[in-house]
């Protein structure tokens, strides 16, 4: 299913058509898209796509030599060549291009980059000599994110300078999962969001012909399932020593928000553990929050840690401290003592995030002015609190389930009003029974509570 990426294939389709010689790096979090995004662009004209394994390098130019003649249409001078390296396999596909597009796809470079030394440099100069007067659009593609950033688009690389664009690919908005899950309501939906976050792997596991309990006891709650052991493998293929870094995770999903109570929980120093979230903030596992009523922001020591993927969150708060019943084959247990009694507590989360994506992306057109800084509040009822480029306050309301006093929202917003010197304007965030609105937004009356 592919779900959500309009604006990035629109990029990069324009980019295919653009007639220059373009060098774009994608690169995004494992499960996040990218192959199927890249994959939508082959589908729209000549394209060479070639998946790297981990192989010796003469395997892989070998299988690209492969990849070459299908995306050439069988070309039969590809028969029998064998490239030595890679910059003569790149520009012998420039050579056969001649002027007509062709997109050349290296997904998983990084594995590329393992088998062949200095493989940046060889790519450098064929761009230099070959690539930038063709008929090429080269795309390097990789899921471990340090790699890219530091080796492909750092100041240091080889190739910086040559690139013609680059995109970190992200998970996908909260609106644009619900499409996932046709047969299922629209709460049911938002918990599902709430559990899997915006992967679109994670996503397409869950089958909505089922409920969610059997989803969840089939993907997560046994040893067998796809997505038991899927963080193990995000944080190997990212870190080189994972044990500290899935402690100080566990640590921040149960509640720890403060460098020192991390450290804490953790064992270790605070500048140590300062150390291990400042590199999972860079792969953006971690996020540190400073309240939007906040005057100083880049001084701010109000700042929290949170897990910033709803997917690691459920991971570590339900399913990590309960390891040893799932292998028992007790995953039935673990959802009903752990996991049903939490499932409010998940919808309610996913409905914030609804409501910040909302105010982040599209509450300008209700507000008439760009929403230009947006975060979450902890109250009972404002929920989001942003500002807009004409200094407005805004109040994101959600109205507590069962809730009918109001004093509790008249405090907060008076809270706003001393902060900021200001009244807000209040959006009240409700979800529908429509799957085809499930957020509903209400712009309130100035002068009206709700």
């Amino acid at each position: 299913m592919f779900v959500g990426r309009t604006r990035e294939l629109a990029v990069l389709e324009e980019l295919r058509e653009s007639g220059r010689p373009e060098l774009f790096v994608l690169y995004g979090r494992r499960r996040v898209g990218k192959t199927e995004l890249l994959q939508q662009l082959c589908e729209g004209g000549r394209a060479v796509y070639f998946l790297a394994a981990q192989v010796r390098e003469r395997d892989n130019l070998r299988a690209f030599r492969e990849a070459l003649k299908d995306g050439l249409g069988g070309d039969p001078l590809v028969d029998g060549i064998e490239f030595p390296d890679w910059s003569t396999a790149l520009g012998f596909a420039a050579q056969r291009a001649g002027d007509e597009r062709l997109v050349v796809v290296l997904d998983e470079f990084p594995y590329l980059c393992d088998s062949t030394k200095g493989l940046t440099s060889q790519i450098q100069r064929f761009w230099d000599t070959v690539g930038k007067k063709s008929s090429l659009m080269l795309v390097l593609c990789g899921s471990q994110v340090s790699f890219m950033e530091n080796e492909v688009l750092a100041e240091r690389s080889p190739l910086f300078g040559r690139r013609t664009g680059q995109r970190r690919l992200e998970p996908l908005h909260p609106e644009d999962t619900l499409a996932f899950f046709p047969d299922w309501d629209v709460r049911t939906r938002l918990t599902a969001y709430g559990i899997l976050g915006g992967m679109p792997a994670y996503l397409q596991r869950f089958d909505s012909s089922l409920d969610l309990r059997t989803n969840l006891e089939r993907e997560m709650l046994r040893p067998e399932g796809y997505l038991f052991d899927e963080v193990s493998f995000l944080l190997r293929a990212e870190l080189s020593s994972p044990a500290t870094y899935n402690s100080i995770l566990a640590a921040v999903a149960q509640g720890a928000e403060k460098v020192g109570d991390i450290a804490l929980a953790v064992g270790v120093d605070s500048t140590t553990a300062n150390k291990y979230l400042h590199v999972l903030r860079e792969l953006r596992l971690v996020s540190r929050d400073v309240p939007v009523t906040d005057p100083n922001p880049l001084r701010s020591r109000r700042g929290r840690y949170s897990i910033a993927d709803r997917f690691l969150t459920f991971h570590f708060r339900h399913l990590q401290p309960h390891l040893s019943l799932i292998h028992a084959g007790r995953g039935e247990r673990v959802f009903e003592e752990f996991i049903a009694p939490d499932l409010d507590r998940i919808f309610d989360e996913a409905r914030v995030d609804f409501a910040l994506s909302h105010m982040r992306r599209e509450a300008a057109e209700v507000l008439g002015d760009e929403v230009i800084e947006a975060g979450k509040f902890d109250g009972q009822f404002v929920r989001v609190v942003g500002r807009t480029a004409g200094g407005q306050t805004v109040a994101g309301v959600i109205v507590p389930d069962g809730q009918v006093q109001t004093s509790a929202l008249e405090d907060e917003l008076a809270e706003l009003t001393q902060v900021f010197g200001v009244e807000p304007q209040k959006l009240v965030y409700g979800i529908t029974g429509r799957v085809d609105r499930p957020l509903e937004v209400e712009h309130v009356p100035e002068g009206e509570l709700l």
